[in-house]
């Protein structure tokens, strides 16, 4: 089996499920309880609220707990409700992930202005185009720092500088789904106010996130109920996915022995897939070395994706929550309809080898051989 979708969701390591399962057998007991088997559940979630904090660079008491990464996105940008005093602008980007996007929307139903910055053809926001639509009316302003189709790295730590200087009042967020536990972060020298991540996408399990509140920024919660994590996310904790969380943290490489690895793949990668006339590469230079996106001109997505996976080899047409949908990332960097039509997204792990890479070319080479061109 080739895995190559791990930017959808990854493979569980053996300490997550160990640390899952050691949970579930003897940590088992509400971590609100006052008694001991209660007060073991709490050490081992505080545990993992450290150990996440310290890969960010951020305080014990500024991580918060989530069902996911999109419950982690909502909540942060429904701050902006509360906020309304001060102003009603949202500004984002237009690539965002749909949780945020499907959020801002509901808030300009509900009369906010919402801004889409336009995304530039290599997938990066302007910074110029920012800066012209910061002002003192501005509540919120949420760009994520990955994109999970093309792997586009955004210039967070520049576009916080401009926020401070022109939108002092404004809370600025940053969905990091695709980026925690791969690149860099430390959410004091990137001067975000709320940042948010996902357990699944660094061989945690899924159903657990986490938002990264700034101490001081001052948000209401999404979730009401018994007060949980701070009164900010209610509901009993689920210790089991934060022990698989913790166990996911533990297990992270090196970053740059990471970056190194991954790097040498999409390289190899790009030269690879360079040699059939009909790929395309769709992602940018300026992007993360585990995401690569491709056009397999004239052949649909789906009729790829299928064709690989009759042969073991897992990619995706984009984004999973798009569910086969024509992707509005590719559309938005100005991609033509055959060409976002025939996008496939590879991603890969730091479990991914170069024979996978060649099993993948070959394949794709057999599609284009036996398969007939769509007319798109």
């Amino acid at each position: 089996m080739v895995y190559f979708d791990n930017s959808a969701t990854t493979k569980p390591c053996s300490k997550a499920i160990e640390y899952i399962n050691e949970a579930l057998t003897n940590n088992w007991a509400n971590p609100s309880s006052l008694y001991d088997l209660g007060m073991n559940a709490e050490i081992l979630v505080s545990k993992a609220r450290q150990a996440i904090a310290k890969v960010i660079s951020a305080r014990e008491d500024e991580i918060i707990f989530t069902s996911s990464g999109t419950e982690a996105n909502n909540t942060a940008v429904m701050a902006a409700l509360y906020r309304k005093g001060i102003g009603k602008r949202i500004i984002t980007t237009e690539i965002e992930h749909p949780s945020v996007l499907e959020t801002v929307k509901r808030l300009e139903d509900e009369g906010f202005e919402v801004i889409r910055l336009k995304a530039q053809s290599d997938g990066t926001v302007s910074l110029s185009q920012l800066e012209s639509c910061l002002d003192s009316k501005t509540v919120l302003v949420s760009i994520m720092m990955v994109n999970n189709e093309i792997g586009t790295i955004q210039p967070i730590k520049e576009a916080a500088k401009l926020i401070r200087k022109l939108s002092p009042r404004a809370y600025f967020h940053c969905d990091a789904v695709q980026a925690f536990g791969k690149v860099s972060i430390n959410v004091k020298d990137l001067d975000v106010d709320m940042l948010t991540a996902s357990a699944h996408k660094i061989h945690g399990p899924k159903g657990v996130g986490f938002l990264y509140c700034k101490k001081g920024v001052a948000i209401k919660p999404f979730i009401t109920g018994g007060g949980q994590e701070k009164g900010l996310r209610s509901g009993t904790e689920s210790v089991p996915l934060i022990a698989g969380f913790l166990g996911a943290v533990e297990s992270l490489p090196d970053l740059k022995k990471q970056q190194a690895q991954l790097r040498e793949i999409k390289e190899y990668a790009i030269s690879k897939f360079k040699e059939c006339e009909k790929i395309i590469i769709n992602s940018p230079c300026r992007s993360v070395p585990f995401i690569l996106n491709i056009s397999v001109m004239g052949y649909r997505s789906e009729t790829l994706l299928h064709f690989l996976e009759s042969k073991q080899i897992y990619v995706s047409s984009g984004s999973a929550c798009a569910k086969g949908e024509q992707s509005y990332v590719l559309s938005a960097l100005g991609f033509d309809k055959k060409r976002t039509d025939s996008a496939l997204r590879l991603s890969f792990s730091r479990y991914t080898e170069k024979e996978e890479i060649d099993l993948c070319l070959s394949a794709l080479v057999e599609a284009v051989k036996r398969l007939r061109p769509s007319n798109i």
